[in-house]
């Protein structure tokens, strides 16, 4: 199995960077013995990954990151790099791997402040590896001190450093930065191949897998997580009941509070899982006593930890809201196809009773009206607006239609 097994429904982009690795393999194998470099190359030092939610931008990129950093033997009988199983691969996929940096945002931006190691180790040599990897997941989130910091690293990085950018779309991401990479674009997975996969890789129930790929539309990970996340399967459940029970403004404010009391609720699970593990760790590595007070001039640094915890909680929380309203979002597109007629593309037929009682009560206008008013709720909530207010706008514009 190879790393690039894992790029569901993405056979050229995966032979566009299996070439790469190919090429970036053999400059390194010239380097040490020595000889003369390839005349052209399909490598270079800045990649940036492109597609919609769920097409695997960061599960690309990483296994990219593997192959580059492959040691398996059998790449000098002719082997491709990225092989899954040798050292390299396995703590580069796993996040281990010396050599390869990852960086994604905490809260809704990534700080100058949170790039500043990175950039600096991005123009050191590589300490046990074959490349300098450093990988970006949320390019989009870079905010202007941050993206220029990038930017100067990337116009003049190390001889064997790259730079692996991954963004929703080419526009996210400064021009300048941009236009130093090479673009890939991921599309978004077709359901039949998220299907395939669950049943190959996790052992998913062909029925089971099939209706997880169609109520996801072809994400990836969200069709993971529904396959084998009972919780996951009750939350989506439970949003999909919201349509019903928006019938009047009491309802409506309820249906409100419960939905962003829900997100904050996944938040706190995740801060309770890795806050307490993160602020042990750094006590024990600032020279604190087990239960005792922290040394002198450690009060900052322990600040700093807990702020960037706090980012890390505000953004759980939206970014859980807005899985809720990718659902809502399809419960009412399947809405419209049932007013027009078609039963073609229902993602949500385990619902079925609950998408015909709402496409007979209304009209297709209406229809487009509340998907709107979803919309208008996710750029409040990208804007910061307080999370219940934006909720509760919402769920009083689907009750008025």
């Amino acid at each position: 199995m190879t790393v690039w097994d894992d790029l569901v429904g993405q056979e050229k982009v995966a032979a566009q960077l299996d070439a790469a690795a190919r090429d970036a393999d053999a400059l390194v194998t010239a380097v040490a013995a020595d000889t003369p470099l390839p005349e052209a190359s399909k490598m270079t030092h800045a990649w940036l990954f492109t597609g919609p939610p769920g097409a695997g931008r960061n599960q690309t990129a990483r296994a990219f990151a593997a192959a580059l950093q492959c040691v398996s033997p059998d790449r000098a009988l002719g082997g491709t790099p990225g092989c899954g199983f040798c050292d390299g691969c396995h703590t580069a996929l796993v996040g281990t791997h010396a050599d390869v940096t990852t960086v994604a945002a905490v809260g809704t931006q990534i700080l100058a402040e949170d790039m500043r190691d990175t950039v600096r180790k991005s123009f050191t040599s590589p300490a046990n590896g074959r490349w300098q990897v450093i990988l970006v997941e949320d390019a989009e989130r870079l905010n202007e001190k941050s993206a220029n910091a990038v930017l100067k690293a990337v116009e003049e990085p190390a001889p064997r450093t790259v730079w692996l950018l991954c963004a929703p779309s080419v526009e996210d991401v400064l021009p300048t930065i941009r236009s130093r990479c090479r673009h890939l674009n991921l599309l978004t997975p077709s359901v039949d191949a998220v299907a395939d996969m669950l049943v190959r890789r996790e052992g998913i129930e062909p029925a089971v897998a099939a209706a997880v790929a169609r109520a996801t539309q072809g994400h990836v990970d969200r069709a993971r997580r529904l396959a084998t996340d009972p919780a996951a399967r009750e939350r989506r459940a439970a949003v999909l009941k919201l349509p019903l029970r928006v019938e009047d403004v009491g309802s409506a404010l309820r249906a409100a509070q419960e939905l962003v009391d829900a997100a904050a609720e996944d938040a706190k699970q995740l801060a309770e899982e890795t806050d307490g593990k993160e602020t042990e760790e750094l006590k024990a590595a600032l020279g604190a006593v087990q239960g005792g007070r922290m040394p002198r001039g450690t009060a900052g640094v322990m600040k700093d930890l807990e702020d960037k915890q706090k980012r890390r909680r505000t953004r759980t929380q939206r970014d859980s809201l807005d899985l809720a309203l990718t659902d809502l979002t399809a419960f009412y597109r399947d809405v419209l196809a049932l007013q027009f007629g078609s039963r073609v593309a229902i993602a949500n037929a385990d619902a079925e009773d609950a998408l015909e009682r709402i496409a007979r009560g209304s009209r297709p206008e209406s229809t487009l009206r509340r998907i709107e008013a979803i919309a208008a709720c996710r750029e409040a909530l990208d804007r910061n607006v307080a999370p219940l207010l934006a909720v509760e706008a919402m769920t009083m514009a689907l009750r008025a239609g």
